[in-house]
């Protein structure tokens, strides 16, 4: 094991992709669970806080600390099996997303799941229940753990599989394998029917496996996950195209979606079948078209969708794209449609590269990022794009748009020039969280809630149900130790 506790030697820890900086007095970094047990053993004996960080990807600076230890993961890097007849992995936390599909493929294997950063940790996509474009077809992360091994705050082991402990009700046990019981009660919160990544999953009987899915370390570290997986899929039709109005891009994507939706529940292969269905902004293209110069000009917006396909299908898929495309005044000689692997990825990187120049934006100004992760009920996606993006305009704030328009999911970047304009940005964030609230949706559809986005969960969910909460985590973490400020104030853990 690694300690590391030269100021100079930590700062690399102490910021994540949000610009949210942070302090500790040491970091360490275990090569085994046994080490990762002996920290917490020692922290919660002495009730230092901890923090837990993976490769600092995440948006809402859950995994910087404030003060105490820092655990980085880095070293729990290891595939531990792939299992191509049961069809499953079992991989330890610091698994680099891109390398578990490189390997995943190369054995005719699919994990879903696919944030928008490839260089994120398995355990941080674990932990904050990440999702990302292939969400609209595939799920969350959640829907693809089968087992995980975690270290709890005390130093104790829990080994929980899928289909093991449910809640009863409301109502909970849990056992470590140390054999001492957990008794607890799961938040009788109202989750949105979205795709959502706000606080603890809590719903009656539950699979407990999901209360540490998205939990963010405040209940435990994971030491090593059991993913399920796919067949890979034979071939892919991928394509961007551009239209010279906003309005008809929306409705094509409305159109997709509702098709897509239907071929979903009627398991149908020769239709619309999107698996994933993103849009851009004028603002966006413009944002990137020096690093894209086929870019149209007259480009009002875009949509990239993706449909697995196969030999059977794939000319009258094709067919039915063409169509939809036409219908909608899609600029079809403009369209890049994938001719083999490489043009999919190189969409694939058109489709990555709008959030890390906003990741860029936001070091240059020196400011932490203002961007939305709302998700809303489809019926109210787009009244609810509408109002969002008034807010800026309104204040004269410069700001882009794009996201998982499939999902009803939208990442609205404001790109504050100044601090003026930085104290403006943060209160229509505010006010956007509100509207999606008020429209059934959630704060955080993808990236969670960190330390950044702990107010506007209080708004979606009260303060009784964020004590709640905080009584929940006191039961694992009598000491309140391990990842404090995550997901709700330290302050709600005194009054729980």
């Amino acid at each position: 094991m690694i300690t590391k506790t030269n100021h100079e030697e930590i700062q690399n820890y102490l910021n994540d992709a949000s610009n949210f900086h942070g302090t500790c007095e040491k970091v360490f970094i275990p090569e085994t669970e046994n080490e990762v047990a002996e920290i917490l053993k020692k922290a919660n004996e002495k009730k230092i806080n901890v923090t837990v960080c993976g490769n600092r990807t995440g948006l809402t600076g859950s995994s910087i600390p404030q003060t105490g230890w820092l655990i980085s993961t880095e070293k729990l890097n290891r595939i531990v099996e792939i299992n191509r007849n049961e069809k499953y992995a079992v991989v330890e936390p610091a698994i680099i997303l891109s390398d578990l599909q490189e390997e995943v493929t190369s054995q005719d294997l699919y994990y879903p799941p696919d944030p928008t950063e490839t260089n994120c940790f398995i355990g941080g996509n674990v932990a904050t229940n990440s999702s990302g474009a292939k969400s609209f077809k595939y799920g969350p992360t959640r829907d693809y753990v089968l087992g995980l091994k975690i270290i709890l705050p005390n130093g104790e082991k829990l080994t929980i599989q899928r289909g093991l402990f449910f809640a009863n009700g409301n109502k909970a046990q849990i056992i470590s394998d140390e054999k001492n019981i957990y008794n607890f009660e799961i938040p009788d919160c109202n989750m949105p029917q979205t795709k959502h990544a706000a606080g603890y999953f809590c719903k009656p009987n539950m699979d407990l496996i999901d209360l540490f899915i998205g939990s963010e370390g405040t209940l435990g570290i994971i030491t090593e996950i059991k993913l399920k997986l796919l067949d890979k899929p034979e071939n892919i039709l991928s394509c961007v195209v551009f239209f010279d109005s906003e309005t008809d891009a929306l409705s094509f994507l409305t159109e997709v979606r509702n098709k897509s939706l239907k071929s979903k529940k009627e398991k149908q292969t020769v239709k619309i079948g999107a698996r994933g269905l993103e849009f851009f902004d004028y603002y966006s293209l413009k944002f990137m078209s020096k690093d894209f110069s086929k870019i149209p000009e007259s480009a009002k917006a875009a949509i990239w969708f993706e449909q697995e396909i196969n030999s059977e299908n794939e000319e009258t898929v094709l067919n039915e794209w063409l169509k939809l495309i036409e219908e909608f005044n899609a600029d079809v000689e403009s369209a890049w449609i994938a001719a083999n692997e490489k043009d999919r990825l190189e969409f694939k990187d058109f489709r990555h590269t709008i959030s890390l120049k906003v990741v860029d934006y936001v070091a240059q100004q020196k400011i932490t990022k203002t961007a939305t992760d709302t998700a809303v009920p489809h019926n109210h996606f787009i009244e609810f794009y509408k109002c969002a993006k008034q807010f800026p305009e309104t204040a004269g704030i410069d700001y882009i748009v794009y996201g998982h328009f499939g999902d009803s999911h939208i990442h609205l970047n404001m790109l504050p020039k100044n601090d003026k304009e930085l104290k403006k940005a943060k209160e229509i964030y505010g006010r956007i969280c509100e509207l999606a609230v008020s429209m059934g949706g959630t704060i955080s559809a993808e990236h969670g809630i960190g330390k950044l986005k702990r107010n506007y969960l209080l708004k979606m969910y009260g303060e009784k149900n964020i004590i709640k909460m905080a009584r929940l985590k006191k039961v694992l973490d009598p000491n309140c130790i391990l990842c404090i400020n995550n997901i709700f104030d330290e302050k709600y853990l005194n009054e729980a």
